[in-house]
């Protein structure tokens, strides 16, 4: 009798197994709504990807400097990639255990708290047109104060100025403000509330240190900031840890709700998917801009350089800053190049072009089409193409397009060398850094080494990691750190000679367009 209950259990556990009850904790939704396109991401507990779909969407520039996107773009972007991924994987809302999201940072939106919907369209953090008023506070000596709790600069590339211009620009809108009518978020708080049907007004506290609104020592929304750029506090959002309770996902949307476990910004989450946890450790992403960030631990530094001191994440009340440099254009030089100029179809055709030149063929493209940012910060500059002949042609061009990326990735290590922090080996992932000459040129001009992550869906993959984390699935960190596998080391093999004066004239290319 015992045998055969022995047999019993032994059947009854291995049906177990197979069961959706069992199967439930294997996957891991991300969503990382990017600048250009929306994404989602299946992960299992490995960290490798399961499905993956991509939707890119409509840039609007309705003036010079301005830069827009339809807010229903973005969610139903969101919406149907996440979908896909899920009849992609084959399986149900069942089999997924939690949800992260990850985004854009700095783009603002805001919306009517009964409807949902936007009163204005979203304003990109590439946006411009609130550079008067940026350098009028700086005028009025303010940025001290501001860069002091912030850590940011006064800039219209963070969020509040973007804000306070929608509440100033669209009618009525501040009245509506100011009764508790409206809803302002960064585009993770926007995809949060539709996503949990408006039950949840949340954001992180990374996407939060990116409003200028946002006191990163104290944790809190600063009364003193938010009364600089007149904006209502019932209009902001609950800033919760990057990994915490944000709600259940919409039945509607997957079929059945799933727990949304952690929000990161973008560039937080390409940290922490590199598993960048230990302080002095630096990645550098390369997708729509360039970021490269370097983890600082538990000290806030504050930068001499114009770098950014920002939130790298925070869980269970414990913050970790980073130091980071913002290059605007880097994934988005390629596609002007493809959709502008029209010099190629497709990125993946640059790497051949630029290998028939020589690396040092005179031409510079300097790609400040929305300003300048890190370390010069000129919202005023223009794009020039620098050195050109008559033997120049759409192979030089292509490739000074591609070496830009990098001689702005060399501003900012030059920055973090003067603060006192130069990385000298860096993680690099984004759509970018596929481009293996464009790679290994990034190592020659910095004179480090440089590691490509095999992921390179790494902001994905961090913000799934921190959901897993917040979940249960990852007991820890050092669980996570040893998931991250590298793909291909690029090591310099350019002399100092060249390197340093290749550089000496992009700095010359640079002085051209500078307004400031």
């Amino acid at each position: 009798m015992v045998a055969a209950l022995l047999i019993h259990v032994t059947l009854w556990l291995s049906i177990l197994l197979q069961s959706p009850l069992i199967i439930m904790s294997k996957y891991i939704l991300s969503i990382d709504q990017g600048t250009t396109s929306s994404r989602a991401v299946l992960f299992d507990v490995q960290g490798k990807v399961v499905a993956k779909s991509q939707t890119e969407f409509e840039q609007l520039f309705p003036q010079d400097g301005w830069v827009e996107h339809r807010p229903s773009d973005i969610l139903s972007t969101v919406i149907a990639c996440a979908k896909n991924v899920v009849s992609d994987a084959k399986i149900s809302a069942h089999d997924i255990r939690c949800v992260g999201i990850t985004n854009q940072r700095e783009t603002t939106v805001v919306w009517d708290k009964k409807t949902g919907e936007p009163i204005y369209n979203a304003i990109v953090w590439q946006d411009r047109r609130t550079s008067e008023r940026c350098r009028e506070l700086v005028e009025k000596g303010y940025e001290t104060m501001v860069s002091s709790k912030t850590g940011l600069l006064l800039d219209p590339y963070f969020s509040a100025s973007k804000l306070q211009w929608i509440l100033d620009h669209v009618e009525g809108a501040r009245q509506r403000a100011e009764k508790g009518e409206l809803a302002f978020g960064t585009i993770d708080t926007f995809l949060l509330w539709h996503l949990t049907q408006g039950h949840h007004h949340a954001t992180d506290a990374t996407n939060a240190s990116r409003t200028l609104l946002f006191n990163i020592h104290e944790q809190c929304w600063d009364e003193q900031l938010l009364t600089l750029f007149n904006i209502p506090q019932q209009i902001l959002p609950v800033v919760k840890d990057s990994g915490a309770d944000f709600g259940m996902t919409d039945p509607t949307i997957l079929g059945q709700s799933v727990a949304i476990t952690a929000m990161m910004g973008d560039q937080q989450a390409a940290l922490f998917g590199q598993t960048c946890f230990e302080k002095g450790m630096a990645k550098s992403t390369y997708g729509t801009g360039c970021f490269l960030m370097l983890n600082t631990g538990s000290l806030a530094i504050k930068s001499n350089n114009k770098l950014l001191t920002t939130i790298a994440y925070r869980i269970n009340g414990e913050t970790n800053y980073a130091l980071e440099g913002s290059i605007f254009m880097a994934g988005a030089t390629v596609q002007w190049l493809r959709d502008g100029l029209e010099f190629i179809k497709d990125a993946s055709e640059t790497q051949a072009i630029a290998k028939q030149v020589p690396i040092d063929h005179g031409v510079f493209l300097v790609p400040a089409f929305t300003g300048l940012g890190a370390p010069f910060w000129d919202p005023n500059a223009r794009g020039a193409i620098v050195g050109l002949t008559r033997d120049s042609g759409i192979k030089e061009i292509v490739s000074a397009g591609l070496q830009s990326v990098c001689y702005q990735t060399k501003d900012l290590q030059k920055a973090m060398e003067a603060d006192g922090v130069r990385p000298t080996s860096i993680q690099i992932d984004g759509g970018m850094s596929r481009n293996d000459w464009t790679m290994q040129f990034l190592a020659d001009i910095l004179g480090a080494n440089i590691s490509r992550s095999s992921i390179l869906e790494t902001t994905a993959l961090g913000c799934a990691y921190m959901a897993g984390l917040q979940a249960g699935i990852f007991d820890s960190m050092n669980q996570i750190s040893t998931l991250w596998q590298q793909d291909k080391l690029f090591t310099p093999t350019m002399l100092a000679t060249q390197r340093n004066g290749l550089y000496r004239q992009w700095l010359t290319a640079v002085d051209r367009v500078k307004t400031q």
